[in-house]
């Protein structure tokens, strides 16, 4: 059994054939879902999609990359979703140097305001970072020191971090999920495994990022929450543990830290 941390369930890649997606990742073992929302209109989407089926869990936010092109009453909307009781985390938020369609002012901003939220909300952050990790660190370990113990701060997903901000946001109540990119063979990419074999047991989560990422062997294809399975199963090797030690370490840190999933039963 699995808990795919992280997915899109609400881009347009899955408009034709959704049931067969989840289809799928249940005949994969994948028992739950989070549904992840990027802007106004995914996060109202995520949530309709949770009504419909109790496998899925939503989040609303707005990502760094989408903050400039929302409405100026974004803050106000997002809000309201967040009350829903579907909802099991505020993001995905965070910052992005390499694509800076947002300036990183505004960047900087919306991320002190999903993180006010979460305080707020008493909910986790989900933490999307690109080329940012010196900045980022600085913002999430100020919020979280200032918080209340103890307190599941929240996820840094699809990790590819430092070394040093991964410890640095452990010790702070951040787990850190990893996504298909642990099976790519790129060069540049190989100090993954080093992330993968360090991250604290109690800290990790799998996550397929679909529609993107896909693992090995199907990259270039659409990625879909079966396949955390590969995610999972290259964590497992990495580690040099049994499959099923991931299976179930993960899910357990799953339903930790996004407590709305811990309350409900896994068939």
């Amino acid at each position: 059994m699995l808990i795919d941390t992280h997915a899109h369930l609400s881009a347009p890649e899955f408009v034709d054939d959704l049931p067969t997606v989840l289809a799928s990742a249940q005949l994969a073992g994948v028992a739950r879902i989070i549904c992840v929302g990027y802007d106004v209109a995914t996060s109202r989407r995520a949530i309709e999609l949770a009504e419909a089926d109790p496998r899925i869990f939503a989040t609303v936010g707005v990502h760094p990359n989408s903050v400039a092109g929302e409405r100026s009453d974004w803050q106000r909307t997002v809000e309201k979703l967040a009350q829903h009781e579907r909802v099991v985390a505020i993001g995905e938020t965070g910052l992005d140097y390499y694509r800076t369609f947002t300036p990183v002012a505004a960047q900087q901003a919306a991320l002190r305001w999903h993180l006010d939220l979460a305080s707020t909300m008493a909910l986790p952050i989900v933490i999307h970072n690109r080329e940012s990790d010196e900045d980022l660190t600085r913002s999430l370990l100020d919020w979280a020191h200032a918080q209340p113990l103890p307190r599941q701060r929240g996820v840094l997903h699809s990790f590819c971090g430092s070394r040093t901000m991964m410890q640095s946001c452990v010790d702070a109540g951040f787990a850190v999920s990893f996504s298909g990119m642990v099976t790519f063979q790129n060069k540049s990419l190989a100090f993954m495994a080093d992330l993968v074999r360090e991250a604290p047991a109690e800290a990790l989560l799998v996550e397929t990022d679909s529609p993107y990422l896909a693992p090995a062997p199907y990259r270039g294809q659409r990625n879909e929450p079966a396949r955390v399975r590969e995610v999972a199963e290259r964590v497992a090797a990495i580690r040099s543990v049994p499959l099923a030690e991931i299976e179930e370490g993960t899910t357990r840190n799953a339903r930790r830290i996004f407590a709305r999933i811990g309350a409900a039963a896994i068939a």
